[in-house]
């Protein structure tokens, strides 16, 4: 009896992070769209990988004193995992892959964003006017292109694309 008692005790003390799923894109999706529908905002979402350099310059400028406020006043932002190493495929969000080729991202590298209405209508996307995938903006023409998509999405006004602008500009030395 004993013996069974440690087992399962050891068993139960075991990590299981590996064991649980992550959510399905389903149900993020459907979280955002709800909640876009309830405070009457847009949804931004952004498609990345736990190894995308890139990706967490995106998170971070979006989180940045400056704009969180501004994000979070006009979007219901969400994220997307997606092309994990195969190390950390368990990383993924289930059908976040079939989205992406849905918005035509698959190819365009990461980060891959695009912006919908409350209904999954997209409003914009992270392809430049020359079809490329600006991912996290940085040079002054994408940094431009963002806040363009940013204009036409958004309640956002003049001074606030502003401030967006200089925290993802990238500042040469």
């Amino acid at each position: 009896m004993k013996l069974k008692l440690l087992i399962i005790t050891l068993l139960l003390a075991m990590p299981v992070s590996n064991a649980i799923a992550q959510e399905s894109a389903t149900v993020i999706m459907d979280r955002a769209f709800a909640q876009a529908k309830k405070e009457n905002k847009n949804v931004f979402v952004m498609f990345h990988a736990s190894w995308c350099g890139w990706c967490k310059k995106m998170e971070k400028n979006m989180q940045a004193d400056g704009t969180k406020k501004l994000f979070d006043d006009n979007y219901v932002s969400t994220q997307l995992t997606v092309q994990e190493s195969p190390k950390n495929k368990a990383l993924e969000n289930p059908g976040a892959d079939v989205l992406l080729a849905k918005y035509k991202g698959s190819d365009a590298g990461l980060p891959f964003w695009i912006i919908l209405d409350a209904k999954g209508n997209v409003l914009a996307d992270s392809f430049d006017a020359k079809g490329e995938n600006i991912g996290c903006p940085g040079s002054e023409a994408e940094v431009a292109a963002f806040t363009a998509k940013l204009k036409k999405t958004s309640k956002l006004t003049a001074a606030q694309l502003a401030v967006i602008s200089q925290v993802f500009t990238i500042k040469k030395a």
